[in-house]
């Protein structure tokens, strides 16, 4: 399970284990948290008091502190399990709807064609499509693509990078992702 860090002001930061947000909460970092509690730690007892320290660990955190990269400068990285999801695992030519096992990840301007391996240049292709349009572009297979290629904005590549959302977490990203999004398809 993972906890969804974000800046003070909102923005997502990365995905942390418990034990990394149990950090944050020891150190007083954590400025507001959402969503369900999801782990509860013990710890030793007070000397003085005799209380045991209990930190409760919420599924969403908003931590102290100014990041020190905008998250928006970064592209997210290029993962056949990230572009699958992406386009929903469907064909971008022949338009089904496959297993990941049997899908490729399918450059629009070939490698032979001084293409280039960037979210904009890919879409999901089954491997029978994939092997007809060959090394030719679109237009030269006479394949035509069904949907476009685009870039995953920042909360969108938050959904790709983890498998495992609580619908808590998935609720407030697929708040902010943009309307034109596949995912909310």
């Amino acid at each position: 399970m993972k906890v969804l860090k974000l800046s003070a002001q909102g923005l997502p930061q990365s995905w942390i284990s418990l034990e990394q947000a149990v950090i944050h909460y020891a150190a007083d970092e954590v400025r507001w948290e959402s969503g369900g509690e999801v782990a509860v730690f013990h710890g030793g007892h007070n000397a003085i008091t005799g209380l045991q320290s209990i930190i409760t660990v919420n599924s969403i955190i908003g931590t102290r502190g100014v990041p020190s990269i905008n998250p928006f400068n970064l592209r997210p990285s290029l993962t056949n399990s990230k572009l699958f999801t992406r386009d929903r695992n469907i064909c971008a030519y022949c338009g089904e709807i496959h297993h990941e096992e049997e899908l490729t990840r399918e450059h629009i301007i070939p490698f032979a064609q001084n293409g280039i391996d960037t979210w904009m240049n890919v879409v999901t292709a089954c491997r029978a499509c994939n092997h007809r349009k060959s090394s030719r572009t679109p237009e030269q297979a006479h394949m035509p693509l069904l949907y476009a290629p685009y870039v995953p904005s920042l909360w969108e590549d938050f959904i790709l990078r983890n498998r495992r959302i609580l619908a808590d977490q998935m609720e407030f990203l697929m708040a902010h992702v943009p309307k034109s999004s596949r995912l909310l398809v």
